[in-house]
């Protein structure tokens, strides 16, 4: 039996639902009520739940679905339904929980389909968590190595801390410290700290200057990405039906392996970056608040880097996932792989030396890294 929710006022797309689902779908005004009942509801039965919510707005959107979200309802699946679907707001959406972003006007049959996939999704990506359940732990030597290297580095290092603090203020506006996300040892999610070496609005001008990213592509096929793709009238193939595009199962994982290589991003010479930023980026001082990042126990002295949320959801696979098997690093094996040759490493490359100090770090070689790590601080290029 399927149970179904719809949070909203619009009655066209209430009975649209009704109709394509053949089902009676309880409606409510707001998140909370809902939680409430299907709390009561989950009691009785374990059937997956999809919860419907009309879109309104992003602010609004993201409030509902990160609160149903924290509720941790179980077998239950998000739906932001809308009838024009903004591509730049898929990503937020989809990090602050839902399941998948629907077109109120797709056929009932693929709607059905949709449905029918995300509970074998969440069973996969389930099976594929307990298969690499084993949690890494950090040694006792390596994290009392990290306390003594971070405290005194602090400490050492105070004046140049506080001279950059003021540098930082004096050019341009915005926060001394720039937080994100980053994605660590286990897959765990923490505050990821910096000298803000950029404009305040830099992370909204990343796809103004996508092109310049050196892990980027540079093919015709990389432009149809984010295009619509129109299939032949005639085909054998499965086809797939998302919410911005409709592909066969071999282009879609064509277009997934391309982006798994392309799941760094760094440009050369960037645009976004101040005069003072440049500096700090030259000498990496900007990485210095980082050692309070290994104080708390986020990172590590060494350990492979700490990535965004949307270059680490790429590299889930099974070819890539034990990277996040070792700890988080300030710095790392492919940090002084060819750092004095203009940084002229590959995504791939990278990935695979992340791989290498995972399987066989030890104290020998974390000790090598922090050496060329010092001679490795001036250059000419930008790492």
């Amino acid at each position: 039996m399927m149970y179904a929710y719809y949070i909203g006022d619009n009655s066209d797309w209430i009975n649209r639902l009704s109709c394509c689902l053949n089902c009676q779908i309880m409606v409510f005004n707001n998140p909370l009520k809902t939680i409430l009942c299907i709390n009561e509801q989950s009691k009785k039965d374990t059937s997956p739940t999809y919860i419907f919510i009309e879109s309104c707005n992003k602010i609004q959107d993201i409030q509902y679905l990160d609160s149903i979200n924290k509720s941790n309802l179980q077998h239950t699946y998000l739906l932001l339904i809308s009838e024009y679907i903004i591509k730049e707001n898929i990503a937020d959406n989809l990090h602050a929980g839902a399941s998948e972003i629907v077109d109120i006007n797709m056929p009932a049959e693929d709607l059905h389909t949709t449905l029918a996939l995300l509970p074998k999704l969440k069973q996969y990506s389930t099976a594929k968590l307990q298969q690499h359940a084993h949690r890494f732990k950090l040694p006792l030597w390596k994290r009392i190595f990290d306390l003594a290297f971070s405290s005194a580095a602090i400490l050492c290092l105070s004046p140049l801390l506080i001279l950059t603090a003021l540098a930082i203020r004096l050019e341009s506006k915005g926060p001394i410290i720039y937080k994100s996300k980053r994605v660590g040892s286990n897959y765990d999610i923490f505050d990821f700290l910096k000298f803000r070496s950029m404009y305040s609005d830099a992370d909204k001008r990343l796809k103004e200057f996508e092109a310049l990213n050196q892990y980027r592509e540079d093919t015709q096929e990389n432009q149809t990405q984010t295009e619509i793709l129109s299939l032949p009238q005639q085909s054998d193939e499965t086809v797939l039906v998302a919410d911005d595009f409709v592909t066969t199962e071999q282009q879609l994982l064509k277009n997934r392996r391309r982006q798994q290589k392309n799941a760094f991003v760094k440009f050369e010479n960037d645009p976004r970056i101040t005069k003072i930023g440049h500096f700090i980026r030259k000498y990496s001082i900007d990485e210095l608040p980082q050692l309070i990042n290994i104080l708390k126990g986020d990172m590590s002295i060494v350990g492979n880097r700490p990535l965004p949320l949307y270059e680490a959801e790429l590299l889930t696979t099974d070819e890539y996932i034990e990277r996040f098997m070792a700890p988080a690093g300030l710095t790392g094996l492919w940090q002084v792989e060819k750092r004095g040759d203009q940084g002229a490493l590959s995504a791939e490359e990278r990935k695979q030396l992340d791989i290498k100090y995972a399987r066989n770090f030890s104290f020998g070689t974390d000790l090598n890294i922090i050496c060329r790590t010092f001679t490795a601080f001036v250059q000419k290029e930008n790492v």
